[in-house]
């Protein structure tokens, strides 16, 4: 019975270790902006906070044709914005995409997007150990208008 007993327990401890170590990350306060009917582009924004170290290293919508991750900076008193490869995410620390610095650019619409629907956006974030884990947010999209509250 104890060899049973130790069996059960090995096969466990192996299971757990085998699980891939994901960054298990959760999202709050998603949003993306509403679009005049001529306009190919927009932005989505959220907090996003990761239990581990972590880099968000991907984004894609069926909304847009492209969706990057961009940063927005002033440089010689110029406001200008690029794409990046990644965003760090700090273990527990809550990063901000958000207007003015990090976002996500949604280009290349396949339709407007109204105030009051929800549109599908897929995060993907790359653990230290380089697995990466799709992380499937449903963003609503605010007026044109919309401002955060201050907290973002």
């Amino acid at each position: 019975m104890k060899r049973i007993i130790e069996i059960a327990i090995a096969a466990a401890v192996a299971a757990a270790l085998s699980l891939p170590a994901v960054a298990q990350v959760t999202v709050k306060d998603p949003w993306a902006r509403a679009t005049v009917p001529a306009a190919k582009s927009s932005g989505a924004f959220m907090q996003v906070q990761s239990k581990t170290d972590a880099r968000l290293v991907g984004v894609s919508s069926p909304a847009a044709g492209v969706a990057e991750l961009h940063r927005m900076s002033m440089q010689d008193n110029r406001m200008t914005m690029a794409p990046v490869e990644a965003i760090d995410l700090p273990a527990g620390k809550t990063v901000a995409l958000a207007s003015g610095g990090y976002h996500i650019m949604l280009m290349g619409l396949t339709r407007q997007l109204k105030e009051g629907e929800t549109i599908p956006v897929t995060l993907v974030v790359e653990g230290k150990d380089r697995k990466r884990e799709k992380v499937e947010v449903q963003v609503p999209v605010r007026p044109l208008t919309y401002s955060p509250p201050a907290a973002h």
